[in-house]
């Protein structure tokens, strides 16, 4: 992996203490490198918030560099849709938050307002009330009366009769994504996609909608809220110009025009040009349209992803939130992607899954590593490590699929583990020599891992003709994670890997299997709160894996739970064997998706993902207390600023912002449209 430049990082975080009326108030300082450079900006509750490099910029074109700042502009600007889109209350909350943090001249130093400046941190980070991560809504650490007197201080006591209810009320929407299968879960989830109707409406109504003879049909839903009007009517209300979200989009459009001047070739040219039309819109063939010439670009340098692309906070996994995403190619690292990505074919055929479940031919499946240089909405702040798109299941089996590994931003996480004195690893590995198994081949194994699970995880299998895309329903987005973890996971320790050059030995994939299972099984949970289930469609994931795999593998001792001095350890024993409980899992996976068969998916989902045992969820949440560590990252951009001389725009520069709290408020400036 290509670093930019020699980052040398002391070890350990220095807090400082402010003296104020009531006690001192501790707030986080970054540690102090030689070479003034940190990865960690910020820590507040839960959360830690970095920087990331881009190694590389030098590298582009002064057109190049022009088309990526036009493209993150048009990132930026979707920034108010994910707040409106995750609550419906967010934007205003979030305006009251930024008008306090700028405005307020009352006292800053007191443990009320702390705890009133943690809670916008964590409003900020998460684009609205709820966790970015476990869903549930969290309240302000201050009292009412002291938040009411800060909004009236700032001149918008008007909202408190409206927004300090859906703050502080744990019963007004407690969760973003509701889980609660004994209820409805589109009324009682927080997002807002839905407004006025029931989950039986709304199934009904896209059930009347699609087409199911239609062989390429379009993602029904994807770029709409569904309402109820007062005369019972059920319809959508389309994201486009002049509907809903429209103010945002025009802006997003203006930037992608201007990108287009400048793009490397004439397929970006089309493939935007098409973009701004479905903007225009809303028109999902045209999404459809721009998503095939999207595959299909494998020439350009510079890439990105602009639109209503995931499914995930849905809670019928069909409507998606907007994101944004600008990156360019590492071409050294791609090397690793490409051989994977040219090998999907041997991968497809060689798989433990059904052959009815198999594509006859793979096709358009490539891979790359990229580094990011801007992140937007909701890829800001928590941002994924790989990507895999488009989503529509007919584009990826006629046309392909683009497959990415973000270099960057995971050489960053692992820089600023760096910064912190303590790790997970030495918590809570078993032996000296699967430490030294996880330091020798950890972040390699990471990375293949990563790839594969992008590249062909995502990429591999097909729909029986009569299923539908949406047949799994609220399970989809937990099958199709553990799916391509799953393929993955069981190809790390195929010889082929060797063969191909992309693993040392055959020692290696071990490190990654032991750190997949102590993670899925055990460590994550430091991110739930203690009797609280396990929510997160990536943390079900792992949890389903690791808890199938040690419950099959019993009678065998594949994985053994150990104890020793009082901790719990959670050891894989036969590697042979969990590799074949790993395929068999597919295999069964796999054909839930193509057959969507409901009651099985929800009948693994439900069995293995949720529950998590009280006794090792508070020993793994006393021990990782201990650790002092954040157990969520998220990420600022860095800023591309135009360098002008006698007029012209000669070259543009990127320059490391240093502070969480000042960039999303020149956020809130900058790029506010709704």
């Amino acid at each position: 992996m290509k670093l930019l430049g020699k980052m040398i990082l002391t070890a350990g975080l220095a807090a400082a203490s402010v003296s104020c009326a009531d006690n001192a108030v501790e707030r986080f300082t970054p540690a102090v490198t030689e070479d003034g450079f940190h990865y960690l900006v910020d820590e507040f509750a839960d959360l830690k918030v970095m920087r990331y490099t881009v190694p590389g910029w030098e590298e582009l074109s002064l057109q190049q560099k022009e088309y990526v700042y036009h493209l993150a502009e048009a990132a930026k600007y979707g920034r108010d849709i994910i707040w409106m889109q995750n609550c419906r209350y967010n934007l205003r909350i979030r305006k009251v938050l930024e008008a306090i943090m700028e405005n307020y001249e009352g006292p800053r130093d007191t443990r009320a307002f702390a705890a009133f400046e943690e809670y916008a941190k964590r409003v900020f980070f998460s684009n609205g009330i709820h966790h970015h991560y476990a869903e549930d809504k969290f309240v302000p650490g201050c009292s009412k009366r002291y938040f009411k007197k800060l909004m009236k201080a700032v001149g918008m006591g008007d909202e408190c009769a409206d927004l300090i209810p859906v703050m502080y009320d744990g019963d007004i929407y407690p969760q973003r994504k509701s889980t609660d299968k004994t209820g409805d879960i589109v009324a009682e989830s927080a997002v807002n996609f839905y407004e006025g109707v029931t989950r039986e409406e709304v199934e009904k109504f896209y059930a009347e909608m699609a087409d199911p003879s239609d062989k390429t049909p379009v993602s029904y839903g994807l770029n709409s809220k569904v309402v109820k009007d007062e005369d019972g009517t059920v319809r959508e209300e389309v994201y486009k110009v002049g509907g809903l979200y429209g103010p945002a989009l025009e802006k997003i459009c203006e930037e992608l025009a201007k990108a287009a001047e400048v793009a490397e070739n004439q397929t970006q040219k089309d493939y935007i040009a098409d973009l701004i039309a479905y903007y225009n819109t809303g028109d999902l063939r045209l999404w459809d349209e721009y998503n095939i010439k999207w595959v299909n670009d494998t020439l350009g340098s510079v890439d990105f992803v602009n639109g209503f692309v995931e499914d995930y906070n849905d809670p019928l996994g069909r409507k998606a939130t907007w994101e944004g995403l600008v990156n360019f190619k590492d071409s050294e690292a791609s090397r690793r992607a490409e051989l994977i990505s040219d090998n999907a074919q041997w991968f497809e055929d060689n798989s433990p899954v059904d052959a009815r479940f198999k594509k006859k031919e793979v096709k358009g499946v490539t891979a790359k590593v990229i580094n990011v240089v801007a992140l937007a909405g909701d890829c800001y702040h928590a941002a994924p490590i790989g990507i895999n798109l488009p989503n529509a299941d007919w584009i990826r089996r006629e046309h392909g699929s683009k497959s990415v590994t973000i270099a960057n931003l995971t050489a960053a996480y692992a820089k600023a583990a760096k910064e912190s004195p303590k790790n997970m690893l030495g918590e809570f590995a078993w032996s000296e020599e699967e430490i030294a198994a996880e330091k020798k081949y950890g972040d390699l194994t990471n990375d293949i891992h990563t790839d594969l699970h992008e590249c062909l995880g995502h990429g591999s299998g097909q729909l029986l003709p009569e299923t539908s895309p949406n047949a799994l329903g609220e399970y989809s987005s937990t099958l199709e994670e553990a799916r391509a973890d799953l393929f993955g996971l069981y190809y790390m320790a195929d010889p082929k890997l060797v063969e191909l050059g992309i693993l040392p030995d055959m020692e290696a994939y071990k490190a990654q299997y032991s750190s997949y299972i102590r993670n899925g099984i055990f460590t994550q949970f430091n991110r739930v709160e203690l009797g609280k289930k396990n929510t997160e469609a990536h943390m079900q994931n792992r949890k389903l894996v690791a808890d199938w795999c040690y419950e099959k593998g019993l009678s065998d001792n594949v994985i053994e739970k150990k104890v020793r001095d009082g901790k719990t350890y959670f050891v894989v024993n036969d590697f042979e064997a969990l590799r074949g409980l790993f395929g068999e899992l597919l295999a069964e996976v796999q054909r839930i998706k193509s057959e969507g068969d409901f009651e099985a998916g929800k009948a693994l989902v439900e069995t293995y993902a949720v529950n998590i045992d009280p006794v090792l969820h508070k020993e793994v949440l006393d021990r990782y207390a201990s650790l002092k560590l954040k157990p969520y990252g998220g990420f600022i951009n860095p800023e591309i600023v135009p360098v002008v001389e006698n007029g012209e725009v000669v070259d543009y520069a990127i320059e490391y912002a240093d502070s969480f709290m000042d960039q999303v408020l020149d956020y809130g400036k900058r790029y506010s449209t709704l």
